[in-house]
């Protein structure tokens, strides 16, 4: 057999082959991770720091949620940075996510939050591993 029929073959049986990779993922309930970004624009760092943190915190955490960053350095790496306090959050699922936010348990912390603090909130479907 000549070398491009080899590759041309190779790569078929590539494609083939994760094909029904992906296929028997989704066939497995396989759901990719979400992140959630909040930027958080605190006009009362110490009451929000206080009041709102450890309810909000508990709250995403008993909704599955797992802080991966929280408040710290933001450095620019291209264009204006976003406001100061940013916290990135992955769970399991999309679903996992918004449900965590939409609980009545992060919905009593946020009212709370509101006094100290400007929200904006988003979540991201990850990758599947």
């Amino acid at each position: 057999m000549r070398t491009h029929h080899i590759v041309a073959l190779s790569i078929l049986t590539g494609v083939l082959f994760g094909a029904v990779t992906v296929q028997e993922l989704h066939a497995l309930g396989v759901v990719p991770p979400a992140y959630v970004v909040i930027e958080n624009d605190v006009t009362n760092p110490d009451a929000y720091l206080k009041e709102f943190v450890p309810l909000a915190s508990k709250a995403i955490m008993q909704g599955g949620g797992t802080f991966l960053a929280r408040g710290g350095k933001v450095v620019s790496i291209d264009g204006r940075p976003p406001n100061p306090r940013v916290v990135l959050i992955s769970f399991n699922s999309l679903a996992d996510a918004q449900s965590a936010f939409a609980s009545p348990a992060y919905r009593d912390a946020r009212k709370i939050g509101e006094k100290y603090a400007k929200f904006r909130i988003w979540a991201i479907e990850g990758l599947s591993q």
